[in-house]
């Protein structure tokens, strides 16, 4: 069990940030989550994988930009006026990183009891499924609950601290 996925059964609940991408939804852990800003001028950086946005000036400060819904594989789609970035903080091996992804849009902050949250499921041994915390049972079906900190591996960590 991940030691995030631990930290929520032991205190029972955890707040996520939930948001879309296509027809599923997902959630982060809002302690993660810096901010949400619209969609904003992205500088490609050459020579990056594509799902690789670019950077941003975030007041000063330049951060990467992936485009989550090209990291899972899905579907590219055109951005609209729901589409946005979500500033999120990710630790890496020697530091931490702070990153843009950019969703379909964001829903809303969700408490979720440890009750409510299963295992991932197996889906056999080729596909990797590290970065999912877990499913959170909701009324409105089942949130897939990201470990952010896993979404990249540590060398595409290392590749945006590079771009950035």
């Amino acid at each position: 069990m991940a030691e995030a996925l631990q930290a929520i059964v032991q205190t029972g609940k955890g707040k996520y940030l939930t948001f879309n991408l296509g027809k599923e939804e997902y959630g982060l852990e809002i302690l993660k989550v810096r901010e949400i800003i619209g969609l904003m001028d992205i500088t490609t950086v050459p020579q990056t994988p594509g799902y690789v946005k670019g950077v941003i000036n975030l007041r000063g400060k330049v951060i990467p930009v992936i485009d989550l819904r090209l990291k899972f594989g899905m579907e590219e789609k055109d951005y609209d006026e729901r589409t946005c970035i979500v500033v999120v903080e990710v630790s890496g091996k020697s530091n931490s990183l702070q990153m843009g992804i950019v969703v379909d849009s964001v829903s809303e902050v969700l408490n979720i009891k440890s009750d409510d949250i299963e295992d991932t499921p197996s889906f056999g041994a080729k596909l990797n499924t590290d970065y999912i915390l877990g499913m959170a049972k909701t009324e409105g079906g089942v949130k897939i609950l990201l470990d952010i900190d896993r979404v990249l591996s540590e060398e595409e960590i290392e590749s945006l601290e590079i771009a950035a």
